[in-house]
């Protein structure tokens, strides 16, 4: 299994469109922290006192819906705890201008990192078919299933590369173009405030934003595997990237959308606190995902192990 995975690797790092997008990756993020520190030096000094006492005059005014679940009750408590105690402290937070604030708010990479995982994950398949390669690779005495999984492996750990050049991206960004900001993060334990690490934050948020590169190439990914079309699998999975959360949006007022798959996609707004859809945790997403990522590979798996290459 180890040599296949190796040999999918390969011919993915072979194709001089995957350095091209790993190119583009790196000039992506670099030209967003350009464009970040532009803005920032266009805009005028906020004092952060008036924006947290206007932030928990907000807080305190939700915690007031009685309609509110004790989850959402628990977190509102836990934000008027962090924002009390930076005012009776004296603790500004951290800005999102600063070094710091960069190298925390990494959410943004996996928005890049999904389209080019998409493309890579739709040919994977589809390619060795378009190619007329699928013959010669399932006459070799290797299982399909192990086949089909090497090149899924091969698909997630490429995904999992282009985050982490990301991230790198934007620490070396961070340190060149931003100053130290000063501040803390503060985050409230259930019992008491107490300082987060940026870095534990930084990387934290890289994972939660790493579920959706994950389905939506596995999507894309299953797209490939049974229609055998790249393109139809990066129209589709793009579609459902980009359109989900208006879809969520829509069906807002209706109970199943609590069961469908865009709503769960990007669990950054765990973090955020951009969430649409109230009354979900972050275990029911994780649950919600894995039931759509367990469907998705058992019809890729069912597809590609009983079709006829000879078709």
């Amino acid at each position: 299994m180890l040599k296949l995975v190796q040999n999918e690797w390969m011919k993915c790092w072979a194709r001089k469109g995957t350095w091209v997008m790993a190119g583009l990756l790196v000039v992506l993020i670099a030209g967003m922290l350009g464009l970040t520190k532009w803005v920032a030096s266009s805009e005028g000094t906020e004092d952060w006192r008036s924006a947290v006492q206007e932030e928990l005059a907000g807080v305190q005014e939700l915690a007031q819906d009685p309609t509110l679940t004790a989850s959402e009750k628990e977190q509102l408590m836990g934000e008027e705890k962090v924002l009390e105690y930076r005012l009776a402290h004296d603790i500004a937070p951290i800005d999102s201008n600063s070094r710091e604030g960069i190298i925390m708010d990494s959410a943004g990479i996996g928005s890049i990192a999904v389209l080019f995982t998409v493309i890579v994950a739709a040919g994977i398949v589809a390619s060795e078919f378009s190619q007329g390669t699928i013959k010669m690779l399932l006459s070799r005495p290797v299982k399909r299933w192990k086949v089909l999984t090497s090149k899924y492996v091969a698909v997630v750990a490429f995904g999992i590369l282009l985050m982490f050049i990301g991230f790198a991206i934007s620490i070396i960004g961070a340190y060149i173009l931003f100053p130290s900001g000063g501040g803390q993060e503060l985050v409230w334990n259930g019992q008491e405030v107490v300082t987060a690490s940026i870095w534990g934050k930084g990387l934290y948020l890289l994972l939660l934003s790493f579920a959706n590169v994950f389905i939506i190439a596995t999507f894309s990914f299953m797209i490939g595997s049974v229609f055998r079309s790249s393109s139809l699998a990066i129209g589709l999975s793009l579609f459902i990237y980009f359109m989900g959360s208006t879809v969520v949006v829509l069906l807002s007022k209706y109970e199943f959308v609590k069961y469908i798959v865009f709503t769960h996609m990007d669990l950054t707004m765990y973090e955020t606190g951009y969430q649409i859809v109230e009354g979900i945790t972050l275990p029911f997403s994780l649950a919600v995902l894995a039931v759509y990522l367990v469907l998705f590979l058992v019809i890729s798996y069912s597809t590609f192990t009983r079709r006829d290459v000879a078709a």
